[in-house]
């Protein structure tokens, strides 16, 4: 008998079915027991009348069954009005206990009040039981699913980097070594270059979702030495523009339809509304940002601190992308060169033809138009010090490359954002960080 999934039971009243699951809760009365049952879809009660004989059997089995055990079930599905849960019970004719639970957990994950973060993380498969844990994934699953959607339907080819690289060749001392055989390998911190090499080989747009390796020992609320990267790169761009064209299509295409699948369960669990964008996002330069924090609300910083956005003004572009725009989103523009990689464009005037895209207070992209002429980025990685470093990359370049762009989102750190999460160890199936590698 097919397995058959809680939340697809309407379908089947009065029919004799098979249900799998959790067992959520028991009520043991004097006549009659009743079980709650738990997939990852939803809940169904279970009925047991104590006081006919077949099922004595059953009833035993309940009555010394610890909760948190797994079970199969068949039986009857029948509509209830009387049964407040979903309005149906299914009567048994058979469990079976697929394994079973000790009685004490490490701790209650439906009552969190009091446990410490770290030992949620200590067992966080307990953890993840919850509601709005198997929720939250579930939202994270179909907002990828949507971005993916929106960039097949504008023929973009997915494809996998290796995670393996030769060299430390984006920031050294950021890098994780890596024993590989008789030598020195690293683990990749991003698959920029792989992404830009696709660019070279004629690929024209490509995206990626992978993970990304970062030895930094930053232990803050949006840091992880381990996190999934969503990384897009497209050719035969004429500016930066058309690189934050995409992304915003991208991130208004996503949100449109989560919101339409998921935005009322997001609404009961979370208590939050979804909102989608309006396009075009609102665009600034960092100047002009720094000028505008200044009049609006006071906040001022040395110049030399003006070469990039600070902790505290990260968070105030959360205010005054509402107070000026209406808006959720803020791109920002025209960093100077020397905070950014060297194979972001320069025009003319020098001037970075990159942005980082800032949502809700924090920063989920740097995007750029790329150096694609092999002279200047040449001259670039040899300003920063890397020509060496990176001279298999530098070759990419020299037999003809289109103009290309793209950016990078951080998954984990979206989710965090989309659900009000207070920090990124909540919003990955399993957090790395500094002074965490397990479980």
């Amino acid at each position: 008998m097919k397995r058959i999934y809680l939340n697809d039971l309407k379908n089947h009243y009065n029919e004799t079915i098979e249900v799998s699951g959790f067992v959520d809760n028991i009520r043991d009365l004097q006549w009659v027991q009743f079980i709650i049952l738990r997939d990852d879809t939803g809940k169904l009660q279970i009925t047991i009348e104590k006081s006919e004989e077949k099922n004595k059997e059953m009833v035993e089995l309940i009555a010394n069954l610890p909760l948190e055990s797994t079970v199969k079930i068949k039986g009857k599905l029948l509509e209830n009005s009387k049964v407040k849960l979903n309005g149906m019970e299914l009567i048994p004719t058979e469990i079976k206990v697929t394994s079973q639970s000790e009685r004490e957990l490490p701790f209650n994950y439906k009552d969190l009040s009091g446990v410490n973060l770290d030992t949620r993380l200590d067992y966080r498969f307990i953890d993840l039981r919850s509601e709005k844990n198997i929720l939250l994934f579930k939202v994270q699953s179909t907002l990828i699913k949507y971005m993916r959607e929106y960039l097949y339907n504008n023929n973009f080819t997915e494809i996998h980097t290796p995670k393996f690289i030769g060299t430390a060749s984006e920031s050294g001392s950021e890098v994780f070594e890596v024993k590989y055989f008789d030598r020195l390998a690293y683990l990749a911190q991003s698959p920029q270059f792989y992404k830009q090499m696709a660019m070279s080989s004629g690929f024209n747009r490509i995206f990626e979702i992978a993970p990304c390796f970062r030895a930094e020992n930053s232990n803050t609320s949006k840091h992880a030495t381990e996190f999934t990267s969503f990384d897009v790169e497209m050719s035969y761009i004429d500016s930066v523009d058309d690189v934050m064209q995409l992304e915003a299509e991208m991130l208004t295409y996503g949100l449109l339809h989560l919101k339409s699948e998921l935005g009322d369960e997001i609404k009961k669990v979370f208590g939050l509304e979804i909102v989608v964008p309006t396009l075009p996002f609102p665009v600034m330069t960092l100047s002009d940002i720094y000028k505008e924090l200044e009049e609006r609300y006071g906040y001022k910083v040395s110049e030399s601190e003006k070469n990039d956005l600070t902790t505290e003004a990260e968070k105030l572009c959360k205010n005054l992308a509402h107070d000026k725009f209406n808006h959720e989103f803020l791109f920002v523009t025209e960093f100077p060169a020397l905070k950014r990689a060297f194979y972001h464009m320069r025009d003319e005037n020098g001037v970075l033809q990159g942005y980082d895209l800032i949502w809700n207070g924090i920063e989920i992209t740097t995007g750029a138009q790329r150096e694609h002429r092999y002279e200047e980025i040449v001259k670039n990685a040899r300003e920063k010090g890397l020509d060496k470093d990176v001279k298999f990359y530098l070759e990419f370049f020299k037999y003809g490359c289109p103009p290309h762009g793209g950016f990078a989102i951080g998954i984990d750190r979206l989710t965090m954002l989309l659900l009000d999460i207070p920090t990124i160890k909540e919003s990955m199936f399993l957090f790395r960080g500094p002074n965490r590698i397990n479980p």
